[in-house]
Protein backbone atom coordinates (compact mmCIF):
# COMPACT_ATOMS: atom_id res chain seq x y z
CA UNK A 1 0.00 0.00 0.00
CA UNK A 2 2.87 2.41 0.76
CA UNK A 3 5.96 2.97 -1.39
CA UNK A 4 8.22 2.39 1.61
CA UNK A 5 8.34 2.10 5.37
CA UNK A 6 8.33 5.38 7.31
CA UNK A 7 11.82 6.03 8.69
CA UNK A 8 13.53 3.46 6.47
CA UNK A 9 16.62 4.21 4.38
CA UNK A 10 14.43 4.16 1.29
CA UNK A 11 12.14 6.71 2.94
CA UNK A 12 15.07 9.06 3.64
CA UNK A 13 16.43 8.53 0.12
CA UNK A 14 13.06 9.39 -1.42
CA UNK A 15 12.84 12.53 0.73
CA UNK A 16 16.34 13.46 -0.44
CA UNK A 17 15.44 12.91 -4.10
CA UNK A 18 12.36 15.06 -3.57
CA UNK A 19 14.63 17.77 -2.21
CA UNK A 20 16.99 17.50 -5.18
CA UNK A 21 14.11 17.82 -7.61
CA UNK A 22 12.31 20.62 -5.82
CA UNK A 23 15.34 22.74 -4.95
CA UNK A 24 17.87 21.95 -7.67
CA UNK A 25 15.50 22.20 -10.61
CA UNK A 26 13.58 25.26 -9.41
CA UNK A 27 16.66 27.30 -8.53
CA UNK A 28 18.29 26.37 -11.84
CA UNK A 29 15.18 27.44 -13.72
CA UNK A 30 15.46 30.97 -12.32
CA UNK A 31 19.22 31.39 -12.89
CA UNK A 32 18.70 34.25 -15.39
CA UNK A 33 16.69 36.21 -12.84
CA UNK A 34 19.18 35.43 -10.06
CA UNK A 35 22.08 36.45 -12.31
CA UNK A 36 20.53 39.86 -13.03
CA UNK A 37 19.60 40.34 -9.35
CA UNK A 38 23.18 39.61 -8.23
CA UNK A 39 24.61 41.94 -10.86
CA UNK A 40 22.21 44.71 -9.82
CA UNK A 41 23.43 44.33 -6.23
CA UNK A 42 27.10 44.45 -7.24
CA UNK A 43 26.93 47.14 -9.97
CA UNK A 44 23.72 49.21 -9.67
CA UNK A 45 25.08 51.89 -12.02
CA UNK A 46 25.37 49.40 -14.87
CA UNK A 47 22.34 47.21 -14.08
CA UNK A 48 19.66 49.78 -13.25
CA UNK A 49 16.59 47.52 -13.26
CA UNK A 50 15.59 43.93 -13.94
CA UNK A 51 14.69 44.65 -17.57
CA UNK A 52 17.81 46.76 -18.12
CA UNK A 53 19.88 44.00 -16.51
CA UNK A 54 18.52 41.40 -18.91
CA UNK A 55 19.15 43.73 -21.85
CA UNK A 56 22.74 44.55 -20.83
CA UNK A 57 23.54 40.88 -20.20
CA UNK A 58 22.17 39.76 -23.57
CA UNK A 59 24.00 42.57 -25.39
CA UNK A 60 27.34 41.73 -23.73
CA UNK A 61 27.16 37.94 -23.43
CA UNK A 62 24.36 36.84 -25.74
CA UNK A 63 21.38 34.79 -24.64
CA UNK A 64 23.74 32.08 -23.33
CA UNK A 65 25.10 34.65 -20.89
CA UNK A 66 21.83 34.46 -18.98
CA UNK A 67 22.71 30.88 -18.00
CA UNK A 68 26.01 31.84 -16.36
CA UNK A 69 26.28 30.02 -13.06
CA UNK A 70 23.75 27.31 -13.85
CA UNK A 71 26.06 24.40 -12.90
CA UNK A 72 26.96 25.53 -9.36
CA UNK A 73 23.33 26.55 -8.87
CA UNK A 74 22.06 23.12 -9.87
CA UNK A 75 24.67 21.21 -7.86
CA UNK A 76 24.54 23.48 -4.80
CA UNK A 77 20.79 23.69 -4.50
CA UNK A 78 20.40 19.98 -5.25
CA UNK A 79 22.74 19.26 -2.32
CA UNK A 80 20.88 21.74 -0.15
CA UNK A 81 17.54 20.14 -1.06
CA UNK A 82 18.88 16.65 -0.42
CA UNK A 83 20.04 17.68 3.05
CA UNK A 84 17.07 19.89 3.86
CA UNK A 85 14.38 17.36 2.97
CA UNK A 86 16.28 14.24 4.01
CA UNK A 87 17.71 15.52 7.30
CA UNK A 88 14.42 17.15 8.27
CA UNK A 89 12.85 13.71 8.40
CA UNK A 90 15.87 12.24 10.20
CA UNK A 91 15.79 14.93 12.89
CA UNK A 92 12.00 14.85 13.19
CA UNK A 93 12.10 11.14 13.97
CA UNK A 94 15.21 11.44 16.17
CA UNK A 95 13.81 14.30 18.26
CA UNK A 96 10.37 12.68 18.37
CA UNK A 97 11.90 9.48 19.75
CA UNK A 98 13.85 11.50 22.33
CA UNK A 99 10.67 13.23 23.53
CA UNK A 100 8.46 10.16 23.49
CA UNK A 101 5.24 9.73 21.53
CA UNK A 102 2.96 11.85 23.74
CA UNK A 103 5.37 14.78 24.14
CA UNK A 104 6.28 14.66 20.47
CA UNK A 105 2.60 15.15 19.69
CA UNK A 106 2.06 17.85 22.31
CA UNK A 107 5.21 19.75 21.26
CA UNK A 108 4.97 18.95 17.54
CA UNK A 109 5.33 22.55 16.34
CA UNK A 110 8.52 23.02 18.35
CA UNK A 111 9.71 19.60 17.25
CA UNK A 112 9.17 20.49 13.57
CA UNK A 113 10.95 23.82 14.01
CA UNK A 114 13.91 22.16 15.73
CA UNK A 115 14.11 19.47 13.04
CA UNK A 116 13.90 22.09 10.31
CA UNK A 117 16.62 24.28 11.86
CA UNK A 118 18.89 21.27 12.35
CA UNK A 119 18.42 20.17 8.75
CA UNK A 120 19.01 23.69 7.44
CA UNK A 121 22.29 23.89 9.39
CA UNK A 122 23.70 21.01 7.35
CA UNK A 123 21.92 21.99 4.13
CA UNK A 124 23.65 25.39 4.15
CA UNK A 125 27.05 23.77 4.66
CA UNK A 126 26.32 21.67 1.57
CA UNK A 127 25.18 24.73 -0.42
CA UNK A 128 27.90 27.22 0.54
CA UNK A 129 30.74 26.06 -1.77
CA UNK A 130 28.62 26.11 -4.90
CA UNK A 131 26.91 29.38 -3.94
CA UNK A 132 30.35 30.98 -3.53
CA UNK A 133 31.43 29.76 -6.97
CA UNK A 134 28.14 30.88 -8.53
CA UNK A 135 28.45 34.40 -7.17
CA UNK A 136 32.03 34.72 -8.45
CA UNK A 137 31.01 33.49 -11.91
CA UNK A 138 28.00 35.78 -12.09
CA UNK A 139 29.37 38.99 -10.59
CA UNK A 140 33.11 39.18 -11.31
CA UNK A 141 33.61 39.71 -15.05
CA UNK A 142 36.61 37.78 -16.34
CA UNK A 143 37.06 35.77 -13.14
CA UNK A 144 35.68 32.50 -14.49
CA UNK A 145 32.99 31.44 -16.90
CA UNK A 146 32.41 27.90 -15.67
CA UNK A 147 32.44 25.91 -12.47
CA UNK A 148 35.52 24.02 -13.70
CA UNK A 149 37.38 27.32 -14.00
CA UNK A 150 36.08 28.89 -10.76
CA UNK A 151 36.74 26.12 -8.23
CA UNK A 152 40.50 25.63 -8.75
CA UNK A 153 41.02 29.38 -9.01
CA UNK A 154 39.15 30.06 -5.77
CA UNK A 155 41.00 27.26 -3.97
CA UNK A 156 44.36 28.43 -5.30
CA UNK A 157 43.78 32.02 -4.21
CA UNK A 158 42.11 31.53 -0.83
CA UNK A 159 42.14 27.86 0.07
CA UNK A 160 39.12 26.01 1.42
CA UNK A 161 37.86 29.12 3.25
CA UNK A 162 36.84 30.65 -0.11
CA UNK A 163 33.98 28.18 -0.24
CA UNK A 164 32.63 28.71 3.28
CA UNK A 165 32.83 32.48 3.85
CA UNK A 166 29.13 32.70 3.09
CA UNK A 167 27.91 29.94 5.40
CA UNK A 168 27.27 32.23 8.39
CA UNK A 169 25.07 34.59 6.34
CA UNK A 170 23.20 31.55 5.02
CA UNK A 171 22.55 30.47 8.61
CA UNK A 172 21.40 33.97 9.53
CA UNK A 173 18.94 33.89 6.63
Amino acid sequence: EYSCEYGSLKFYALCGVGGILSCGLTHTAVVPLDLVKCRMQVDPQKYKSIFNGFSVTVKEDGVRGLAKGWAPTFIGYSMQGLCKFGFYEVFKILYGNMLGEENAYLWRTSLYLAASASAEFFADIALAPMEAAKVRIQTQPGYANTLRQAVPKMFGEEGIWAFYKGVAPLWMR
